[in-house]
């Protein structure tokens, strides 16, 4: 066939591509409200044109800023991304300063990693009164960069931020950052920092992008939000909090302009304190198999301490020479060397073994109940301890900048529980297994479901494990399931002492030492002559006779001597 033949055709062919090319990018253009959330689906290889119209003329600024729940996404000033116009995050946002005539804005969004990505965005505008966030950045590759930078580790969760200039008119230059630290500089903006909880055990992308609605802009983060700290601008642009594995949550700054009483928000980040893509201990599959075992065991065993140990002395003195021993070398085994975790949770589980068997041969041994009760003391000690701390006191700056000032009223604390049990022994006892042992119930549950109630003790352990910690702020959400574990840590806790103070009120205050009773027992037999058992022979002629037993012949049971006449 000729050329001539084929050319219609061909036109025809080009003539369609390009039409469908057309139609494709008119799909690929979400336009946008001030104001007004927009949910963007990016396909691969595939760019998304957000568009911006009808500016008014007292907007300044435009924040166009978008959220995905742990994929990746690129927002540029262009269509073709470069490094130093465009920001790739989980949540990401860029600020455009508007020209005097300009109505209209455009930026574009695409995936860098290939995969289909669902997302939320929102446009925020901005006045010439209002303070710029991120216009006096000194670190990322952006002008101007109003997105907050978070990592977080096992312990810690850190945002960053770079500092906000003051506003100024479209068509006008940006006031120098650092020309001086006058009044009428951007050293009189303060930073407003805020955390927002999302659900617990709720690791929907609903429940993030409906977070994300309820405090992208600064009346929703206000309101619903909670005011952690300001720093000024003299201050570090960071903050520093607990990192809650598997708990969702939302970072916001607020910058304001006391000057003008203008304020605005960096774009929000949240962090889940844990990684969607891993495969062994990712968000969705958060705890080891090793963690809930030993606390499924020591939720049955803090069951029956909470019911019984009073009157099973033995095995209360075991169960907490085993916590006190295990937690105390799983510190030390942690700071001091490299293991694994799970290999450090079996040797601390060994050790605590041989701390509860010690406990209990003390006492065998010795008889010294009130030795054995301090010990037991100091568990509830502790408990008390780290309860005081996990309320808004812990957060105070005298506990959270001084080490020295939070282990000295720590141990205060610790130290004077055991005290009481001096004048009250049986009852300090039993109140110490009715509440450890319900809340080592409540640490079980927290195996296999969230709960805030597991931090009392876990900050105090992150404390010790982390030298840095004393700087974060430990505040954790207290919702509808920390509220029904707190009725049943009370419920379990208050029927237990009540059963054992009940059952034990006849009873001798404390069982006797058994290694006392025996020595008692010998010596009552060897002087009461009257006593059958001070006729026996001793042991070693004991065992001798019955060796000879069996190896003498036994002689028959018949007659051998004649009979009288």
């Amino acid at each position: 066939m000729s050329l001539w033949t084929w050319s219609p055709l061909l036109l025809l062919l080009l003539l369609l591509h390009s039409i469908c090319e057309v139609n494709a990018q008119v799909e690929n253009r979400v336009v946008f409200l001030p104001g007004m959330f927009q949910n963007v689906n990016i396909s691969q290889n595939e760019t998304v044109q957000a568009m911006v119209s009808g500016i008014p003329p007292e907007v300044a600024f435009i924040t166009l800023q978008f959220h995905t729940q742990h994929h990746n996404v690129t927002l540029s000033y262009n269509r073709m991304p470069s490094q130093d116009l465009s920001m790739t995050a989980v949540d990401s946002g860029l600020l455009s300063s508007l020209l005097p005539a300009q109505i209209s804005l455009s930026l574009f969004l695409s995936s860098p990693n290939s995969d289909t990505v669902a997302s939320i965005g929102v446009i925020l505008p901005l006045s010439s009164t209002d303070p710029v966030p991120g216009a006096c950045n000194m670190e990322s590759n952006l002008d101007v960069d109003p997105n907050l930078n978070i990592h977080y580790n096992l312990y810690e969760t850190t945002i960053r931020f770079a500092p906000a200039n003051t506003g100024y008119a479209r068509g006008n230059s940006p006031p120098l950052c650092d020309e001086s630290t006058g009044a009428n500089t951007r050293w009189r903006l303060q930073y407003d920092i805020y955390q927002y909880f999302l659900p617990e055990n709720d690791l929907s992308e609903r429940s993030l992008f409906s977070g994300i609605q309820a405090v992208a802009d600064i009346s929703g983060m206000m309101e619903n939000g909670k005011h952690v700290m300001t720093l000024s601008s003299s201050d570090m642009s960071m903050a520093v909090f607990n990192s809650i594995p598997g708990q969702g949550i939302i970072y916001s700054v607020i910058v304001r302009d006391p000057l003008w009483n203008t304020s605005a928000p960096y774009v929000p980040v949240h962090t889940y304190a844990c990684s969607f893509a891993s495969t062994l201990d990712g968000c969705q599959t958060l705890g080891k198999v090793s963690t809930k075992v030993f606390f499924t065991i020591t939720g049955l065993v803090g069951l029956f301490v909470c019911f019984f140990g009073h009157r099973f002395f033995k095995c209360e003195l075991f169960c907490m020479g085993f916590s006190f021993a295990a937690f105390f070398f799983f510190v030390l085994i942690t700071r001091t060397t490299e293991l694994n975790y799970d290999l450090r949770l079996a040797v601390s589980a060994v050790i605590g073994v041989v701390g509860g068997v010690l406990l209990v041969m003390s006492w065998w041994r010795f008889g010294s109940v009130m030795a054995c009760i301090v010990v037991v003391g100091l568990m509830l000690g502790f408990l008390i301890a780290s309860t005081v701390f996990f309320t808004p006191l812990g957060d105070l700056d005298v506990f959270r900048q001084s080490d020295v000032v939070f282990w000295v009223t720590f141990c205060c604390i610790m130290i004077i529980v055991p005290l009481f049990f001096v004048r009250w022994p049986r009852e300090g006892n039993i109140c110490t297994c009715g509440i450890v042992g319900a809340y080592a119930v409540i640490l079980a549950v927290n195996a296999y479901m969230y709960t805030s109630l597991s931090y009392i003790t876990l900050n105090i352990l992150k404390r010790l494990l982390n030298s840095n910690f004393s700087a974060m702020f430990t505040d954790v959400p207290f919702q509808t399931i920390d509220y029904i574990l707190i009725t049943v840590w009370v419920v379990l806790g208050v029927c237990g002492i009540v059963l054992q103070l009940y059952r034990e009120r006849s009873r001798p205050f404390f069982p006797p030492s058994p290694y006392l009773m025996w020595m008692q027992e010998r010596e009552r037999r060897k002087t009461n002559v009257l006593d059958p058992s001070h006729h026996f022979p001793p042991l070693p002629n004991r065992l001798m006779a019955r060796v000879r037993q069996l190896t003498k012949r036994m002689e028959p049971a018949g007659e051998h001597t004649p009979l009288l006449l």
